[in-house]
């Protein structure tokens, strides 16, 4: 926090900076109030971010801004309207903003972090909601959906689908959500220091998801309003996509290696053996072994033992580590 209010101080770890501009104390909203901060994730953002932070800072006792490594007035913007400013000196990816503001509320000492993004699809003055359920005591982290019953969106039918189909993966072995990739949640101190984060990109939403089941945290979901403004669906979105479902299989692989590198060797194996059925059927008939479908039938019993044994080594990896934590 900075000594002199009203005066900027830059520190610097690694690849982060913080710059802070305090004009006010970090101080509950009410005298026997949780402390509230606001965190936003932004990249060049600086027509959107000077809204967003003002918006927020009616609900919250403190509003933090990543900027994941802007080329614009992103970060200027934000510190000059009182937002305390973490900077990245090159872009990191929403992920690696996350775990700084993580980082960051943690060292704040907050009691509930709502985090929103930069871009006003996301309407800070529905803050509220989020804190009133986390606060009802009995759930850990709080989702903005815009699928629930007095949720809404603009979202495109396309995007919508996409949405649907990551949520469906992310609730296979993690929680029942309608919305996984809502980066409109409130978090309580306990979620904070329980989640760790490794992802660097867009798949820290559903690495959240994962990682809250398996340490026991509970989860709610509200509805919220999403409004895109034209920027619904592009050849980024599309990237950041698939890189959310590599993000699912690699958890999804890690934390059961014996399901899912079962799952492909069994599927190879059959594959191997379908065709070296059909290339000892040919020899029987014809007199004749054909090489190519020979060589299919071998590769794919080859591929699918390499699947397997994938399994059996990092099933024995991951539970020499459970059991050494």
């Amino acid at each position: 926090m900075c000594s002199m209010p009203g005066k900027a101080q830059i520190r610097e770890k690694g690849f982060v900076r913080r710059l802070e501009v305090c004009f006010r104390e970090v101080t509950p909203l009410s005298d026997n109030g949780p402390v509230i901060a606001a965190c936003i994730p932004a990249y060049n953002e600086e027509r959107s971010i000077g809204g967003v932070v003002v918006r927020a800072m009616k609900h919250v006792d403190r509003v933090v801004v990543c900027d994941d490594g802007s080329v614009d007035l992103t970060g200027a913007i934000a510190a000059g309207l009182g937002a305390s400013v973490v900077r990245h000196d090159r872009n990191m990816g929403y992920g690696a903003s996350l775990r700084s503001l993580f980082d960051e509320a943690l060292r704040l000492g907050v009691d509930v972090m709502v985090t929103l993004d930069a871009d006003g699809q996301h309407d800070p003055e529905e803050i509220p909601r989020l804190i009133d359920r986390l606060a009802a005591g009995d759930v850990d982290i709080v989702i903005g959906s815009r699928f629930l019953d007095g949720g809404g969106s603009d979202v495109s039918s396309v995007r919508k689908v996409g949405i649907k189909f990551i949520t469906e993966l992310a609730s296979n072995g993690g929680p029942q959500v309608t919305d996984a990739q809502s980066g409109f949640r409130a978090y309580s101190r306990k979620a904070l220091r329980s989640l760790i984060l490794t992802e660097q990109g867009m798949g820290a939403s559903t690495e959240i998801l994962l990682k809250a089941k398996k340490a026991g945290l509970r989860i709610a979901e509200v509805p919220i309003n999403v409004t895109y403004g034209g920027r619904d669906m592009d050849a980024a979105g599309l990237i950041q996509g698939l890189d959310v479902v590599g993000s699912i299989i690699k958890h999804q692989s890690i934390r059961h290696p014996m399901r899912f590198y079962g799952l492909l060797a069994a599927l190879f194996f059959s594959v191997g053996l379908a065709f070296g059925l059909w290339a000892l059927d040919l020899y029987r008939v014809e007199g004749r072994l054909v090489t190519n479908i020979a060589l299919i039938s071998i590769s794919s019993s080859i591929i699918g033992l390499i699947f397997f044994m994938t399994g059996v080594i990092l099933y024995t990896l991951v539970s020499v580590l459970r059991e050494r934590a």
